[in-house]
């Protein structure tokens, strides 16, 4: 009986074992999906999706791909995290990685394409696509080429001979930029470069085709105890990815400062306050849960205000308030933008200093524009006719300062009801008047004529 225990544990045991070897040997793939534009939303995906693969301790992150490009800063900010990734980051290219992500996709450690995708045309065009200025593609160019270089050289070794191959051609990655350059064999003065899976694999630049991505970990990659964890974004995610695009945020910022202009300008409080205050708090709310605005910062911006408004209707002329104020403003509205921890700028990336500092001016250019603009269009027609009263007051229509009722007395006659020196007071009719006697001094009771009526005063003479 002992002996049958004995073997019982023994079986237990080695299961348990070989459990934890399989266990072991199991492969974590962690994907998440970038298949919108490049821009704010898909950099917050990028962002989580990577700290969520920490989480899971996955051995490789896949990202699954299809995009026609978008926004060069938050390309390179998405390229700059997969290059410094610790976890392995491949791609697969679900039919396309145009412009901007070429250059995220050429960032990744391995190109996996779907037959039929495309990979390039990575110039650097505007919002109605056209091409932007050389000094845009020079900097393209450099991040494309720098981009691929990353990913180092392969040692070739023919007998006594030792060569170093590049292994993502440098020159191939500026083509897809610059049509200028020329590889022969490749792509011809005059084209920009854009190859399809073929194409790139035979170009170095695709490791392999396949139609999925546990394809690509089956047969290209040969695992076959592997497990998969998909990225799944919430519905907050998509608001505060929508809330903290840069386009965006120069807008509120511009709504922030035309509403309190116009609420200024205004008796009271009414509409143009409340869109001022709807801005700043869709400015400053997803910034503060995502731990950026920091409660100092975003008093800095409150405390800026104030002394904007002290200047105003405080302290005369413009000076050392004023212009403090406009500081901390743009200050608070700026340093709201960066990941620094108080005054610690470390953890701040590079370039996010003259990202923040250009939304946040040209947020408050646009808010310049639109004062001038709407300040020219209220009260004269459109929507904005019923906003400020027009209605100009002339005499000739009745609208005048002061009582006119004195006008009736003009050729009456009375007295005088103290010395008049030449100032003092007539009775008319029974009612005592200021007036001014035109002919010098009048004694008291003595009788006088009303001449005229001018600028509220009434004018008499001896008679």
């Amino acid at each position: 009986m002992r002996k049958i225990t004995n073997w019982f544990y023994l079986i237990l045991v080695f299961i348990t074992m070989c459990q934890n070897i399989l266990a072991e040997n199991v492969k974590k793939f962690y994907v998440v999906d970038l298949k919108k534009d490049i821009g704010s939303t898909t950099w917050l995906y990028i962002q989580k999706g990577f700290e969520s693969a920490k989480t899971y301790n996955a051995d490789y992150i896949f990202i699954n791909m299809n995009t026609y490009g978008g926004e060069v800063l938050y390309a390179d900010s998405i390229r700059t995290q997969i290059l410094n990734s610790k976890i392995p980051v491949y791609v697969f290219v679900d039919n396309n990685a145009a412009s901007a992500g070429a250059l995220i996709a050429i960032s990744c450690d391995k190109i996996f394409m779907r037959k039929g995708a495309s990979i390039g045309a990575a110039t650097v065009v505007n919002q109605t696509g056209e091409k932007m200025p050389d000094k845009y593609q020079s900097y393209m160019r450099a991040t494309m080429r720098s981009t691929a270089e990353a990913h180092g050289k392969d040692t070739i070794i023919n007998g006594k001979d030792t060569a170093f191959n590049w292994k993502r051609n440098p020159f191939i990655a500026e083509a897809m930029v610059d049509e200028r350059t020329v590889i022969p064999g490749v792509v011809d003065s005059g084209k920009i470069l854009t190859f399809t899976s073929l194409e790139a694999v035979k170009n170095n630049y695709c490791e392999g085709i396949a139609e999925s991505i546990p394809e690509i970990i089956e047969n290209n990659l040969k695992i076959k105890n592997y497990e998969i964890e998909r990225f799944q974004p919430t519905g907050w995610d998509n608001i505060k990815g929508f809330l903290m695009s840069s386009v965006l945020q120069g807008i509120l910022i511009m709504l922030i400062i035309g509403g309190l202009y116009f609420e200024l300008q205004t008796p009271g409080i009414g509409f143009p306050l409340a869109v001022s205050i709807t801005a700043a708090v869709l400015y400053f709310a997803p910034l503060y849960m995502d731990g950026l605005a920091a409660n100092w910062e975003i008093l800095l911006f409150l405390i800026g205000l104030v002394l904007v408004a002290l200047e105003l209707f405080v302290i005369p002329g413009f000076g050392i308030a004023g212009i403090s104020g406009i500081t901390l403003i743009i200050a608070g509205l700026t340093l709201s933008l960066l990941n620094n921890v108080d005054f610690n700028f470390e953890p701040v990336k590079t370039g996010a200093i003259g990202k923040a500092l250009l939304t946040v001016i040209g947020g408050t250019t646009m808010a310049f524009v639109l004062i001038l603009y709407l300040s020219s269009k209220i009260g004269s027609k459109g929507i904005f006719r019923k906003m400020a009263l027009t209605a100009t007051l002339n005499n000739e229509d009745g609208f005048v300062g002061v009582s006119m009722e004195n006008t009736l007395l003009i050729g009456k006659f009375g007295i005088a009801s103290t010395v008049l020196r030449p100032s003092g007071k007539v009775s008319v009719d029974g009612t005592v008047h200021d007036a001014v006697s035109v002919d010098g001094f009048v004694e008291k009771g003595e009788k006088i004529k009303i001449i005229r009526y001018e600028t509220g005063q009434v004018y008499v003479e001896k008679i």
